[in-house]
């Protein structure tokens, strides 16, 4: 049985903080295609749903001029180094399990390597790996993904319904 889910996580007001500057919406859908996706590679939902559910809660505003600068945003990005920290940080403070902590705590800092001097192509996880498809998934140019909208209350909602899907799925795999 899961210590923590993804409503106790997003409810939490850390995540409340920094999921108001990457998105919402971009966390909550990114969260529902792990889940899919980790079900279908046999990867622990819970571990993507919550990899993905926090996997840039180290975004920050970069502005230049009084206005937003996605440009230079991209250049100086360090958000998946900071997300780690803050998810394992927060994960740890809800008492989840030390191990989950930090296996979430890799998947958010590998889900990208923008960051990075070099790729990490065939380096990741089979976890790490499907929280970087389901963001990319959701990524639109300009980094638009992380500016639509969702009202709190429809977020807990769904997420409600995917600690649901994951208690199905970690039962499934405990039956057979």
């Amino acid at each position: 049985m899961r210590k923590v889910t993804l409503v106790d996580v997003f409810k939490h007001r850390i995540t409340q903080k920094y999921l108001q500057r990457s998105g919402i919406h971009h966390a909550v859908t990114v969260a529902g295609y792990a889940l899919e996706m980790a079900v279908e590679a046999g990867v622990d939902p819970d571990l993507a749903t919550k990899s993905a559910l926090l996997h840039d809660m180290g975004h920050y505003e970069w502005y230049r001029d009084g206005k937003w600068d996605y440009e230079e945003y991209r250049k100086h990005d360090i958000h998946a180094i900071k997300g780690a920290e803050r998810a394992h940080k927060l994960l740890i403070r809800l008492g989840e399990d030390r191990t989950v902590a930090k296996e979430v705590s890799l998947a958010v800092l590998l889900h990208t390597d923008s960051y990075l001097p070099f790729e990490l192509n065939g380096k990741r996880t089979s976890l790490q790996e499907v929280v970087r498809l389901a963001d990319e998934k959701d990524e639109q140019p300009g980094g638009l993904h992380h500016y639509k909208q969702m009202d709190k209350s429809e977020a807990i909602r769904i997420l409600h319904q995917l600690d649901l899907e994951v208690d199905q799925a970690d039962y499934e795999n405990d039956v057979s």
